[in-house]
């Protein structure tokens, strides 16, 4: 039941920042919904496969987890932290005050991120189970409210970038974040299941983990939208967010069960793929 509150909770404060989106036709803000809901298809495109696949080996699992994280990294760099310094320095900061301002945006989004981490009850694939009261939350929700902590900061760092950099740039981050979504879905439906869950009701909550990035992508461009001054502290909370996210879950998930070299293979790859692609579009 809590976990049920607290899902609907936040949709109804996504559905409430569209609506004072569309309400000043802020057409950055639309742009940023439809980034953030191709995240969320590609998320629920790499369950699929849960259907009718036997199973993933923990090498092949592990090599995608590391993809996932590098393509996490490259945008963090390129897409967000980058375009936060040209922000900051646009608005009159020089090389320290840009810096500065990066530097703390990025401090306080990991900040967030890890407040969430040790309040909110969840549950991890192998670790196990954090936060408080877990105890009293039922086994199912314990992995969705996981998920979502993993997908909030793409969906913010979606948003932003559609309201506070080009079009162009925006797009790529976007693409970067919907093409490793599709195995991150892969994995999360295939843990989901090999934990004990039925394949259909796998599916069904690796899809609805996808639910809070068109969500966060909403809310992170109506901040930024509000007000110009904002951007570079948005670009750098969603790089913050992202970061406390790679480091803290996906890479020890990756090297827990011993394969850090087809890991690390996997981040390296996905690293440079996001780099391409941020490189060419941008």
């Amino acid at each position: 039941m809590f976990g049920l509150l607290i899902t609907l909770s936040g949709s109804l404060a996504g559905l409430w920042f569209l609506w004072e989106a569309l309400a000043r036709a802020d057409v950055r803000v639309l742009y940023a919904l439809l980034g953030g809901s191709a995240a969320a298809a590609a998320t629920a495109l790499g369950t699929v496969p849960v259907l009718v696949a036997r199973g993933l080996s923990e090498r092949t699992r592990d090599a995608m987890l590391g993809f996932g994280a590098g393509v996490m990294l490259a945008a963090v760099a390129f897409s967000l932290v980058v375009p936060a310094l040209e922000a900051a320095a646009a608005r009159g900061a020089g090389d320290w005050g840009a810096s500065a301002t990066v530097g703390a945006g990025v401090l306080l989004g990991a900040a967030l991120v890890l407040l969430l981490d040790r309040v909110l009850p969840h549950e991890h694939f192998i670790k196990g189970r954090e936060g408080r009261s877990a105890r009293s939350v039922r086994r199912t929700w314990l992995f969705v409210m996981a998920i979502m902590l993993h997908n909030l900061p793409e969906g913010l760092a979606i948003g932003v970038a559609f309201a506070g950099t080009d079009l162009t740039s925006a797009s790529a981050l976007a693409t970067g974040i919907a093409i490793q979504d599709i195995p991150e879905g892969l994995v999360v439906a295939l843990a989901l299941s090999s934990a004990g869950y039925g394949r259909g009701l796998a599916v069904g909550l690796g899809v609805l983990s996808g639910v809070i990035e068109p969500l966060g992508a909403v809310a992170g461009a109506v901040v930024v939208a509000f007000s110009a001054a904002l951007l570079p502290w948005g670009l750098a909370f969603a790089a913050g967010a992202m970061l406390f996210v790679i480091s803290h879950e996906i890479i020890p998930e990756s090297h827990r069960q011993g394969h850090e070299a087809q890991a690390t293979v996997g981040l390296m790859i996905g690293f440079v793929l996001m780099m391409m692609l941020d490189t060419a579009l941008g």
